[in-house]
């Protein structure tokens, strides 16, 4: 892996745990749950970093326009 994207991983996985510890940490004070859009976001980052390290990206669909 290059030294690029070993760092690019390292943010991620940084961005990752501090948002999870952000949210152990209202679960255990709290005993709320964490909003829906701030669970997505996770897991938004953590499919960004699969596709990082595996090399695969996904295909988006082509816009269609009506003429």
């Amino acid at each position: 892996m290059s030294t690029s994207k070993r760092e690019e991983v390292c943010s991620h996985l940084r961005y990752i745990r501090q948002e999870l510890r952000d949210m152990d940490q209202m679960l255990r004070e709290d005993r709320l749950l964490p909003e829906v859009s701030e669970l997505k976001e996770i897991y938004a980052a953590l499919e960004a970093l699969h596709e990082l390290v595996s090399g695969k990206t996904k295909k988006k669909p082509k816009p269609e326009f009506d003429d």
